[in-house]
């Protein structure tokens, strides 16, 4: 019918304008931010929700960050999405509202200050990600082979001062870490951005690419980029086009899943089969030996 047509172009006219969708990339994918600062003012971060949810974000995490370097701060326990926000936006084109979960990240500039990952706070067990941001290389090192914790910050506003080694990087991404990187320091200024890029690179050629997830750490909703704009983000950041997708996707979810499994699992029990003595030695057992001389 001409006026089904007509109305059917002015919704497409209106409608946000379709990003590139790099080599790779599924339509159907899900994707995920995990560092949205939580904003003193609720309206704040409500409009970041509503604009995450406007780009196709599924999954967002409220970063609460504590610098022990500054006053002395207290892990407070973490506010249920459902009391900050009565409704939550819907994502576009899925048809449901989108997840909000908890995540702590602890800036740590001196070795005491990994007794707090190390101690039996209820408090920190109810955030659903536990980050760390380590200043030194030290204390990089303790992150990659000793801290329970999901994820490990990279600085991207200032030059390192330490280079990635491939021991601890290793051992980080067998036990199941992953290594963040920021976009919206490299939209923000040239510097910023030539560090970014600098440390990111620095980081590939140790990893390979590997356990990688790529945030935004956006404090206003014009910082914020889609998920294929930061796909792209990711090629100057060195990582390939899969692994760039990966970044805001499926690596995302294996977070989630790290910080649940932390959550809830004490120990892990192996049980291994032991062959019986008359197996090792190639004697059958009486019953099958009365059953072969029949």
């Amino acid at each position: 019918m001409p006026g089904a047509e007509l109305g059917l172009r002015r919704t497409r006219s209106t409608a946000a304008p379709r990003q590139p969708v790099p080599r790779g990339c599924s339509m159907a994918a899900v994707f995920a931010d995990l560092n949205v600062p939580g904003a003193p003012e609720r309206k704040s971060l409500q409009s970041l929700l509503e604009a995450a949810a406007h780009l196709g974000y599924s999954t967002v995490a409220i970063n609460h960050v504590i610098d022990f370097k500054e006053k002395k701060q207290e892990i407070v326990k973490p506010i249920s999405p459902s009391e900050l926000f009565p409704s939550l936006p819907i994502v576009q084109g899925k048809s449901k509202p989108i997840k909000i979960v908890t995540r702590l990240t602890l800036v740590v500039s001196d070795p005491s200050h990994c007794n707090v990952l190390r101690s039996t706070s209820t408090n920190i067990r109810l955030y659903d990600i536990i980050a760390v941001f380590p200043k030194t290389e030290k204390l990089f090192h303790v992150a990659c082979t000793n801290l329970d914790v999901d994820l490990i910050c990279i600085n991207v506003t200032e030059k390192l001062p330490f280079y990635f080694r491939r021991p601890p990087v290793n051992m980080a991404i067998d036990r199941g870490i992953y290594f963040e990187l920021l976009y919206t320091p490299a939209i923000k200024d040239s510097t910023m951005r030539r560090y970014t890029i600098s440390n990111a690179l620095s980081l590939m050629q140790i990893c390979k690419g590997k356990n990688i997830i790529i945030s935004s750490a956006a404090e206003r909703p014009l910082e914020l980029r889609g998920p294929y704009d930061v796909a792209n983000l990711g090629l100057l950041f060195g990582l390939s086009e899969s692994d760039a997708k990966a970044a805001i996707s499926t690596n995302c979810r294996a977070v989630l899943l790290h910080g649940e499994t932390r959550k809830t699992a004490f120990g892990v029990v192996y049980t291994k089969k032991t062959p019986r003595a008359s197996e090792e030695e190639g004697v059958l057992p009486v019953r099958k030996k009365a059953k072969t001389e029949v």
